[in-house]
C-alpha cells in the first residue's frame, strides 16, 4: 500500500466543516422541535379525534413510514415545483425531516399516551378538569417521560439521516465534505474526519439526553 495520508487540506478547511456541522445540528434541532409538535397533534388525533381525522392521520403515518426518506426529500424538492411550490434546498430538507419525524414520533407518543392508566384519566375528569388540561398534564406529561428515551433515539437517527439532504445541495456537513473532496481529492481523509464528527455528535447528544433524563425527568423517582 503506497497511499500517503495527508490531512493538511482537511485541517485547512476546518471553518467550512464547523459551519457544516452547525447547519446539521441546527437543521436537526429545528426539525425535531417542529416535528414533535406535529407528532403530538397526530397522536392526539389518532387517540381522541373523530374517525375521518384518524383515517387521514393513519394514512399519513403509513405513507411516511413505508417510503424511503430519500424519495420523500426528492418529492418536496423536485416534485412540488411542478405545482408551483418551490423551496430552497434548506427549506425542502427541513420540511422533509419534519414530515418524516412527525410520522415516526407520532406512533411513539401514541404508545406513551395509551400507557397511561384509565383510572388516572377518570380521576382527572372527576376533578372537573378541562379536556385540554387532562391531555396536557395528566396524559401527555407522564407519557413523554415514559417515551423520552425512544424520542431521543429518534433525534439521533434523524440527525444521522440528515446526511441525505446533501443530494439536493443543502449545506450540511456531508455536502461540505463532498465539496472538499471534489476540490482536494482526499476522499479517505475527508470522510474519515466527517465520520468522526458524526460519531462525536451522536455520543455528545446521547450523553446530554441521558443527563437530562437522570437529573431532571427522573429526579422525583429517586427521592
Amino acid at each position: 500500500m503506497n497511499y500517503t495520508f495527508q490531512f493538511g487540506d482537511v485541517f485547512a478547511a476546518w471553518p467550512l466543516l464547523l459551519q457544516g456541522t452547525w447547519i446539521t445540528i441546527e437543521l436537526s434541532l429545528t426539525a425535531t422541535a417542529i416535528g414533535l409538535c406535529v407528532a403530538i397533534l397526530c397522536a392526539w388525533g389518532k387517540t381522541s379525534g373523530p374517525a375521518p381525522l384518524r383515517f387521514l392521520i393513519n394514512a399519513y403515518i403509513e405513507i411516511i413510514r413505508n417510503t424511503p426518506f430519500l424519495v420523500q426529500l426528492f418529492f418536496f424538492f423536485f416534485a412540488l415545483p411542478v405545482i408551483g411550490l418551490r423551496w430552497s434546498p434548506h427549506t425542502a430538507a427541513l420540511v422533509a425531516m419534519v414530515v418524516n419525524l412527525g410520522a415516526y414520533a407520532a406512533e411513539i407518543i401514541r404508545a406513551g399516551i395509551e400507557s397511561i392508566p384509565k383510572g388516572q384519566i377518570e380521576a382527572a375528569r372527576a376533578l372537573n378538569l378541562k379536556q385540554w388540561q387532562i391531555f396536557c398534564f395528566v396524559i401527555l406529561k407522564p407519557a413523554l417521560k415514559t417515551i423520552y428515551p425512544a424520542l431521543t433515539s429518534q433525534f439521533i437517527l434523524l440527525m444521522l439521516s440528515s446526511a441525505v439532504v446533501s443530494v439536493i445541495s443543502a449545506d450540511d456537513l456531508t455536502s461540505v465534505a463532498a465539496t472538499l473532496q471534489s476540490q482536494t481529492f482526499r476522499s479517505f481523509e475527508i470522510y474519515l474526519v466527517v465520520t468522526g464528527i458524526y460519531l462525536i455528535l451522536s455520543l455528545v447528544f446521547s450523553a446530554l439526553f441521558r443527563v437530562v433524563y437522570e437529573h431532571a425527568l427522573n429526579y422525583p423517582d429517586r427521592r
